[in-house]
């Protein structure tokens, strides 16, 4: 249905990073090209030579990372580098709502009886960083696998598109055809499409080394992917080093040979790193690093509401908050004012499940402070005064560039003044991340993207159960919140769709384990000598390493 432009841009989500001091990744060297088929690199030609003239270097918190597989990664660290290095089959141009082709350099919908037909036709150009042609073979491939390693994102295509390996045909070499119950919506599934988990790997390059994780621990050393850039190395906990693909089909060479994404967590240090030009683009400055910032000649603020939601949100099976009294109660002890004055202009307050900016969001916002009313549907729920709760809490930079640890403190107090003591507990996110999918943690601070431009990229995972995502790692199985999620993401008709998102805000609401607290907009500082930088919070990855320069 709608080609795409030679010059490639991208999809959504929201996450990325860049920094870095070391010399020794910057130094003049040859660039290594993208792996071949079994995963060997071969020297680049010496006018491909690195310098810091032609390195970015992006700081940011990115403690978050936990992979670089396409099929695993569900991390706003992650999905940055990997969103730059693999490409899916349909995404978004910046600042664009139409979907365009990719890889697919057409498609059809059609009605075929009790299922809906997706033919996608490939586009012959389209090639991997090896230099192998992108087959409907490998597109079958990349999708099973998904399927198979059946982590964090693959709900996306289970339940939301409905997908089985069963219903993912190669009609020819470039041509796949994927069916799809009636009850789906092929207008969602085809935006569940443009995210990462969907992305198409180079069979021939993982295949050998699938072992018995499916390929996850090599590539998280490896790239497989036919976008801009080739996975250089990734140093746990430090950085992620990105190469130009020399083979990209998709258009002009980066202008970046390299790119290094530097884990920065402290806002502090960012600001040093951008004021020095020790970094070129730093991520989430917080208000007083903007104040200082403003001011500097080198350094431009760009700055734009994100689709990210941040909350509180609690284990409903675990007390008190299994009572949802208590739940109620939460809310109504926050001081939701005061928390928006401490992002100093970079967040509005949002109450629901659906951001602004989305079709179902309805702008209400019933929960002010109130201390009596709290303290009396805490005591309802069997929570005195004394009664200690666990809250834990994210190391290094929140939303809106304010440190988790303020934003916690914020609550504490206000929980405080009944008499309730919140102990909160720092780990790094990732090792937070994991532990809250295993649904183990009483309270915690999070924030949320959606996967895909459509309310059901938060109505599902916050209401529910059976999706594995929001609810499920909150124990929170509500048959009525599964309902209306179910009911409000397959309606065709728009305004009964924005009236079944009414319903379930309200429900989730009143009922859920979430304390919704505000939406961030996203803060960054560029030097002045950087060029072609997009903030796309639509798009994944949010932000297009390949029409970067400087």
């Amino acid at each position: 249905m709608n080609g795409r432009q030679p010059t490639r841009f991208w999809r959504w989500a929201l996450l990325l990073m860049l920094v870095a001091m070391l010399m020794s990744a910057c130094a003049p060297a040859a660039a290594p090209s993208a792996p071949a088929a079994g995963g060997e690199q071969a020297a680049a030609p010496a006018s491909d030579a690195i310098t810091r003239d032609n390195t970015l270097i992006f700081a940011a918190d990115m403690t978050d990372i936990i992979t670089l597989d396409p099929a695993v990664a569900y991390e706003f660290g992650g999905i940055l580098p990997v969103g730059n290095m693999y490409e899916t089959l349909v995404s978004f141009n910046p600042g664009e709502p139409e979907i365009v082709g990719v890889l697919a350099k057409a498609w059809e919908i059609a009605d075929a009886g009790d299922v809906w037909s997706m033919t996608f036709t490939l586009n012959p150009d389209a090639k991997f960083a090896s230099g192998n042609p992108v087959t409907a073979d490998d597109v079958i491939f990349s999708w099973s696998r998904a399927l198979d390693v059946n982590k964090s994102p693959t709900w996306l295509l289970t339940d939301v598109c409905q997908m089985t390996k069963e219903n993912v045909v190669a009609v020819d070499a470039g041509t796949v055809e994927l069916k799809i119950p009636k009850t789906v919506s092929p207008n969602v599934c085809l935006s569940v499409l443009t995210f990462t988990v969907a992305a198409v790997v180079e069979k021939a390059a993982v295949e050998p080394n699938m072992g018995s994780d499916f390929g996850e621990t090599w590539l998280n050393d490896h790239s497989a992917g036919s976008g801009p850039y080739v996975l250089n190395a990734w140093e746990r906990s430090a950085s992620v080093t990105l190469d130009a693909n020399p083979n990209w089909w998709g258009g002009a060479a980066p202008a970046m040979k390299r790119v290094i994404l530097q884990n920065m967590p402290e806002p502090a240090n960012r600001q040093a790193a951008i004021e020095t030009g020790d970094a070129d683009i730093i991520q989430d400055v917080g208000p007083e690093q903007a104040a200082a910032l403003e001011g500097n000649p080198d350094v431009t603020l760009v700055k734009g509401l994100s689709t990210l939601l941040a909350y509180a949100s609690v284990n409903a099976s675990m007390p008190p908050f299994d009572n949802p009294d208590a739940r109620q109660a939460l809310r109504y002890a926050i001081n939701y004012d005061n928390i928006i004055t401490l992002l100093g202009g970079n967040g509005e307050l949002v109450q629901e499940i659906i951001p602004i900016g989305f079709a179902g969001h309805t702008g209400n916002n019933p929960f002010t402070q109130d201390l009596e009313k709290a303290k009396e549907l805490f005591a309802k729920a069997g929570v005195t005064e004394g009664a200690t709760i666990p809250f834990i809490v994210a190391t290094g930079t929140g939303p809106g560039g304010v440190e988790w640890a303020t934003i916690a403190a914020s609550i504490q107090a206000d929980l405080a003044q009944i008499g309730i003591n919140l102990d909160i507990q720092q780990m790094q996110q990732s090792e937070l991340l994991t532990k809250y999918r295993a649904q183990e943690l009483p309270m915690l601070l999070m924030n949320w993207g959606p996967d895909f431009t459509d309310p059901d990229a938060n109505g599902t995972p916050f209401s529910n159960y059976e999706a594995k995502s929001l609810a499920w790692r909150n124990s929170w199985n509500d048959p009525k919140a599964i309902e209306l999620s179910k009911q409000a993401a397959v309606e065709l008709d728009p305004a009964k769709r924005v009236e079944l998102y009414a319903q379930l805000t309200e429900y989730v609401q009143n009922n859920g384990p979430f304390a919704m607290l505000f939406q961030p907009a996203r803060v960054y500082a560029l030097r002045n000598n950087v060029q072609g930088f997009i903030y796309d919070p639509g798009d994944t990855p949010s932000i297009s390493l390949w029409l970067i320069s400087k």
